[in-house]
Order: C-alpha cells, then sequence, then structure tokens
C-alpha cells in the first residue's frame, strides 16, 4: 500500500509544516482549506463556514503518486495536495474553481519551498518561475500577452518597480530577438527609459489605484516582422497599439500600453505605458513596429530613437541604410565595403554618445556586430578594426568592463579566423587559444566575460584528460563568478568530475508528464542517458540500450533517458516513431537548462552507470562498454 505523505502546507507568505508522522490522524478538511495560493488575486473556490462542515478530504492515489483530496458535498473537488517524487512530503498544492484546477504552487526541487507558480484552466498561461523561493516571481517562463497586461496593472496599483521590470524586455532579451541596428538602438532606449521612470509614473498617476480592476485587453491581431526586415537576423512576432481597460468603481479608463513583443512563450513590454499623468495627452494608442514612417528628411528616419540628437540621428540612418542593403546581398567586394562602413558608423555613434549608458550600448553593438562578420567570413578584415577600436577605447579611459568586452570578442573571432584557413594546424591554434584565455582572466578576471573564458578552459582540459585542471578553473567559475549565469553548469560540471563513488540527485518530469526520482530506482543498476533527436549517436546508443534492457532487464537494470532537445513535440515525435521503454525526463532549456546544468553536461551522449545503491561507477560510459560492465554487475 503506498504511503500517504504529510501535508506540508504552504500559507502566505510564510511556509508551515503540520508535522503529524504517517500514522497519525489525517489532516481535517477544514485545516487543508485553510491553504492559501502564495501569489494573491487567485480566483478559486472557498467554502463557507457552514458549508466547511460538509466537505471531506479523502487519500489520493495516481500510480506512484500520493496525496489528498478534498470536496464539497456535492462532490466537487475544491483541492488537491500531491506528493509526485515519493519523498512522503507535498510538493504540488493545486486549486480549483468549479471543478477545474486553476492554479498551483509547485515545489520542484523538492526542498519543501514552492519555486514555481502556474496558472491553468480559464486562469490563463501564466507560468512565474521563484529563484530564489521568496514566494515572488523573479521571471515569466510563459505569460501571454493579455496576462502581461493584467501585470501591469498589477505593478502600477502595487507602484511596483521589480513588478514591473520583470515584463520589460531586458538586454538580454533584445540581443536574442536580432533585430536591426536603428530597432534594437530604438528599443534599448525606450526600454532603458521604462525601468528608469516606472517609479516616478506610478507615484505621480492617479488612474490606477488600489480599487482598479482589470476589465480586458485591446488589440487587434499580432503583427509579423519577416526575417530581412530593416537588417533583422528572424522572424518577430509584435503586437502593436494595445491598451488595456480597467473598472475604478463605477468609471471606466482605458491604458495604453503601447506595443508588445514575443520571445519564447511569453510576451514584453518595451515601453512604459502612457495616458496616466494629466499632462500627457494621448489621442489613441501608437504603436512602434507598423506606422507609417515616411521620413521628410531620408538622412534621418523618423523611427530613430526619440531624444538625440540630429547628428546621432543621421548616423542611425545611415546604419540602417547600411543594415538594408547588406540584408538584400551584393557582391563580395561591394559587401566588404557596406561591412566597413557600418564598423565605422557603429565606431562613431560609441565616441559621439551623450551618456555613459548609451556609448556602453553602442560599443558592444561594435563588438557582436563586427565580430560576428569576421566569424562568418563575411568581414575578414573586421578583426583589424575591432583591435584598433580596442586601441581608442584604452586611449579615451573607457569603462574596463568594456574594453574587456570587445577585447574577449576579438580574441574569440582571431580564433574562429584561425580556424577556418586552409593551412590551420590545429594543434597550434588551440594552444594559442588557451594562452590567450588564460592572459585574458589574468587582466580582466574580475569583468563580465572572465567566467566565459575560464569556462572554454575548462571544457578544454577536461577534453583533454586534465581533469584535475578542468576542476579547478570550474570551481574558480562557481566561487569567483557565482552570480554569472554560466556559474550553474560549471558547478554541476564540477560535481560530474567528481561523482565516482558518490550518490546523485535526478530528478523531473518524464515527456507524459509523470514525476521521476532516481531514488527510487535503489537496488537496480542505472544507466542515464542523456540524448537529443538531433544526436546520430544518441540515437545509435538508445539501440544498445534497448538491447541490454531486454537481456538484463530482469536481473536489476534501468535505463533513464534524460532528452535535451529545446521543443518537447520533436521529443515526442521521435519516442512515437522509436521505441524507448524506459522514463524519459524532459525539461525546457535545452543544454542550458536545469536538467543539463545539474550535472554540467557539455556533449551528447553522456552516460553514467549507477550502482545499485545509488553510487556512480562510471560517469562517462560508451555504449561499447555497456554489456561487459552489466555483466560483472548483475551476475
Amino acid at each position: 500500500m503506498l504511503a500517504i505523505p504529510k501535508l506540508c502546507i504552504l500559507f502566505t507568505p510564510a511556509l508551515l509544516l503540520i508535522s503529524s508522522p504517517l500514522n497519525a490522524a489525517s489532516p481535517t478538511a477544514k485545516q487543508a482549506l485553510e491553504l492559501q495560493p502564495i501569489q494573491q488575486e487567485i480566483d478559486y473556490d472557498t467554502p463557507n463556514a457552514e458549508e466547511v462542515t460538509k466537505c471531506k478530504i479523502n487519500s489520493a492515489n495516481a500510480g506512484s503518486n500520493t496525496g489528498w483530496v478534498v470536496r464539497d458535498g456535492n462532490g466537487k473537488t475544491l483541492r488537491r495536495f500531491i506528493d509526485t517524487n515519493g519523498d512522503n512530503k507535498v510538493d504540488l498544492w493545486c486549486y480549483f474553481k468549479d471543478s477545474v484546477e486553476i492554479y498551483r504552487d509547485i515545489d520542484s526541487n523538492f526542498n519543501g519551498k514552492a519555486d514555481q507558480f502556474r496558472w491553468l484552466g480559464t486562469a490563463g498561461t501564466r507560468w512565474g518561475i521563484d529563484r530564489n523561493e521568496d514566494g515572488s516571481v523573479d521571471f515569466w517562463k510563459s505569460i501571454s500577452a493579455e496576462e502581461v497586461s493584467i501585470e501591469l496593472i498589477h505593478a502600477l496599483r502595487n507602484k511596483d518597480s521589480e513588478q514591473f521590470s520583470r515584463l520589460l524586455l531586458n538586454s538580454d532579451e533584445l540581443s536574442q530577438l536580432k533585430l536591426g541596428s536603428a530597432l534594437t538602438a530604438k528599443l534599448r532606449k525606450k526600454t532603458d527609459a521604462a525601468n528608469k521612470d516606472f517609479e516616478s509614473i506610478a507615484e505621480k498617476q492617479s488612474i490606477v489605484t488600489l480599487q482598479t480592476k482589470w476589465l480586458h485587453f485591446g488589440g487587434g491581431l499580432p503583427g509579423l516582422i519577416p526575417a530581412g526586415t530593416d537588417g533583422s537576423g528572424q522572424d518577430i512576432q509584435v503586437y502593436d497599439n494595445v491598451v488595456a481597460v480597467v473598472e475604478t468603481g463605477t468609471k471606466h479608463a482605458q491604458i495604453v500600453i503601447g506595443s508588445l513583443v514575443q520571445l519564447d512563450a511569453g510576451w514584453r513590454l518595451i515601453d512604459l505605458p502612457s495616458g496616466l499623468l494629466e499632462d500627457q495627452v494621448v489621442s489613441h494608442p501608437t504603436g512602434i513596429f507598423f506606422q507609417a514612417n515616411i521620413p521628410s528628411n531620408p538622412e534621418i528616419p523618423e523611427n530613430s530613437p526619440p531624444g538625440i540628437d540630429e547628428k546621432t540621428q543621421q548616423l542611425i540612418g545611415e546604419l540602417d541604410r547600411l543594415d538594408r542593403e547588406i540584408s538584400a546581398g551584393t557582391s563580395s567586394e561591394k559587401s566588404s565595403e557596406l561591412f566597413e562602413q557600418h564598423a565605422k558608423t557603429l565606431e562613431k555613434l560609441a565616441f559621439q554618445a551623450s551618456s555613459p549608458e548609451d556609448q556602453v550600448m553602442w560599443i558592444r553593438q561594435f563588438a557582436d556586430s563586427v565580430s560576428g562578420s569576421v566569424t562568418s567570413g563575411d568581414f575578414p578584415e573586421g578583426l583589424k578594426q575591432m583591435q584598433l577600436f580596442e586601441q581608442k577605447l584604452i586611449a579615451r579611459n573607457v569603462q574596463v568592463n568594456e574594453i574587456a568586452y570587445v577585447h574577449f570578442r576579438a580574441m574569440s573571432a582571431e580564433y574562429s579566423q584561425s580556424l577556418q584557413a586552409a593551412d590551420a594546424d590545429f594543434i597550434k591554434i588551440q594552444e594559442a587559444w588557451m594562452s590567450n584565455l588564460e592572459s585574458f582572466i589574468e587582466k580582466h578576471g574580475e569583468s563580465s566575460d572572465a567566467a566565459e573564458a575560464m569556462l572554454q578552459l575548462a571544457i578544454a582540459k577536461e577534453f583533454s584528460g586534465e581533469e584535475n585542471e578542468a576542476i579547478q578553473w570550474y570551481g574558480r567559475i562557481a566561487k569567483n563568478h557565482a552570480k554569472n549565469e554560466l556559474s550553474p553548469k560549471a558547478i554541476g560540471a564540477k560535481r560530474r568530475l567528481e561523482s565516482v563513488g558518490k550518490t546523485i540527485e535526478l530528478k523531473g518530469t518524464t515527456v507524459e508528464g509523470k514525476s521521476f526520482n532516481i531514488s527510487n530506482l535503489r537496488g537496480q543498476v542505472v544507466l542515464i542517458h542523456y540524448w537529443a533527436t538531433w544526436c546520430r549517436p544518441c540515437k545509435q546508443d538508445a539501440i544498445i540500450i534497448q538491447q541490454m534492457q531486454a537481456k538484463y532487464g530482469k536481473r536489476g537494470f534501468s535505463p533513464v533517458g534524460v532528452n535535451l532537445d529545446t521543443e518537447l513535440t520533436l521529443t515526442k515525435t521521435h519516442l512515437q516513431a522509436n521505441r524507448m521503454s524506459w522514463p524519459q525526463l524532459f525539461e525546457t532549456g535545452g543544454l542550458d537548462g536545469r536538467l543539463a546544468n545539474e550535472l554540467g553536461i557539455l556533449t551528447l551522449p553522456t552516460m553514467l552507470l549507477i550502482d545499485k545503491n545509488g553510487k556512480v561507477l562510471n560517469r562517462n560510459i560508451h555504449a561499447a562498454e555497456l554489456e561487459d560492465e552489466l555483466a560483472k554487475l548483475l551476475f
């Protein structure tokens, strides 16, 4: 019989435990109904005092999952609390409206604290991630355009600049969009100003109050900016002319949101709402992406960022023209001229920037643009441009971090260019690259790019068999750059290299939506197979794993797959056509996601062999070695 988990109860804002042992009396329906979602303003069923007396709580079993379900006197589901990983503690708190689940708090790492919040059913599609487990959303993994407008109204009502900032397109996300130079500059100007000015606007405005309610979203169909438009590198979905209609008492108002842009499964704001202050006159919502653009002066594009001088506008116009010509394609000789002009225009923008923030923006755009064209082979001469640009930055006493930013990208472009040479001496090139990385760290060890340099060194050392040095470099990233986005990967890689003889954790959700915990496989010999549908050797390994499962499964061999595709549909399609009858874990993020980072997975396939006690026997076993090892362990 399955054990019934302890009912770990989440209140707002603290986590409380009903710490009764498993064989103690079950929690009452009244106790369970006192639970509240961590996030506020969830419209879920809450029975009154008389109705509570008729509610019942029962154990709930679904496969290996156990928990509690609360129903009212008519049998309508009100709550469900589930233990998904078999550790005898609730990690999923579900709330219902009219028997439809509309919200859940999730403890995805099973440490007793919720770190994800999901709106479901008729409540929408929001999926918030709470990285530091303090009860607040740190990042919207999924959020619709309509829900962005809801959260914006809440941010205004709460005068919460952090809540607003989470909705706003940030610098890294803007780079991911691969828009042309002029539009990138325009959006960066807007988002920077929005971050800076929101708190002031929220304090001064009186339209959105604590009594204000969001009513509905106003906007036409979303639009598509196709790749190649004004130098853009990919298709982008956008909304122009968006408004939110709100209600305060009996009064209605229209908040002009403007434009939104889609990024992965979420939408982002790019500007402050308008029409909130008495001196702000807005007759109708304004668009950014699809407004008519008929400049009176062809040298100054109408879509240039506001508030900048005429000379800068002219340079942005020139940049816009060059982007279009480069996208259109020309002869190699003409193309080289265009790339050179593009680089010089970016350099001029950097050196005549009116603020330090603008200068950083143009310096980085220069470095990213020119290094990209060198690496692609479109502009080989760009390397010299980058090196000269770096010298000019040094002479002008520009911030050290920005000099390091340019230097690292010039160094990377040079490495890539060397590898493409017809007579490339790969050993010498690699030795020079390692030396350059170490020199960069020695000189710019505190810069934001030092973590990337350390990771490159660590990976190279690991692949060359110098594992102790690799461990040291991974450790330096974790110690000196703990807040860098590469730190989780480095920590995981160090853990993997030191894993032999130790137990490791592996928890997650299968492609079918079931919870998985490797600790439930104690007593079995386990093979963890990291793979993806785009990896041909992975598929060949899967055939061997299937053969080993057929031969040794009854003796205690249990393979586990960890799929690192970026889209679940790819995985499901492959599994429908290719039978892999062992559990397959999936989580968004691919090689940069949690499942890959926990052990610092760098290449595919990667396989680990785990003994019956849960300890790692081999952290890099090859399929050809598998049968010999299983024969030793299971006979």
